[in-house]
């Protein structure tokens, strides 16, 4: 099974085309969300090709393939938008291996208040915007970065499950990180 993740659109139309396009090219069965979709949020400057609404038009043709957690940014005036559910803190994907993945956005779970995490477990997190692909000896941390407001000097980015490898991609292909799980 190989998995797609994107967090941080902030509704930015241009970054979530690029999103879509690069999960088609990667052949993988699901397009995870990490919160922070349509709104970008009172911190974060108005992006470029602002467009909340087109932004959940677009995704709302993904509807079956997206597995999607609620980020700080995201409210309930946001899932009347959209055909998927948003509004979760977390959710728990079990992968072949027996492995869990413990999606969340980052503001409520990460590596400084870790939720419940067996030993071999992955959480997967957005919110600080910084790619991260790591073990952190009985978990590891994932981070895909911001599809549209990286930052630390980072490029706009992307996570991918396959095989038991965790990685993080820039939009030109460079792998920005990365782990074996």
């Amino acid at each position: 099974m190989k998995l797609f993740f994107a967090s941080d659109l902030h509704g930015c139309l241009a970054s979530t085309k690029k999103a879509v396009e690069a999960y088609h090219a990667s052949g993988a069965q699901h397009f995870i969300l990490l919160g922070d979709i349509l709104n970008h949020g009172p911190r974060n400057p108005v992006p470029e090709a602002y467009a909340p609404a087109q932004v959940a038009e677009l995704l709302n043709e993904y509807k079956d393939d997206i597995i999607s957690v609620r980020g700080n940014c995201d409210s309930e005036v946001d899932q009347m938008l959209l055909d998927f559910p948003v509004l979760s803190d977390f959710a728990i994907v079990l992968l072949e291996s027996g492995k869990r993945l413990f999606l969340t956005h980052g503001h409520l779970y990460n590596q400084d208040r870790l939720p419940p995490l067996k030993s071999g477990d992955v959480l997967a997190h957005g919110h600080t915007h910084l790619p991260v692909a790591a073990s952190m000896g009985d978990y590891t941390l994932f981070n895909p970065g911001s599809v549209t407001l990286p930052k630390g000097g980072n490029v706009a980015s992307y996570g991918l499950l396959e095989d038991n490898k965790l990685s993080v991609v820039s939009f030109d292909g460079d792998v920005l990180s990365e782990t074996n799980i």
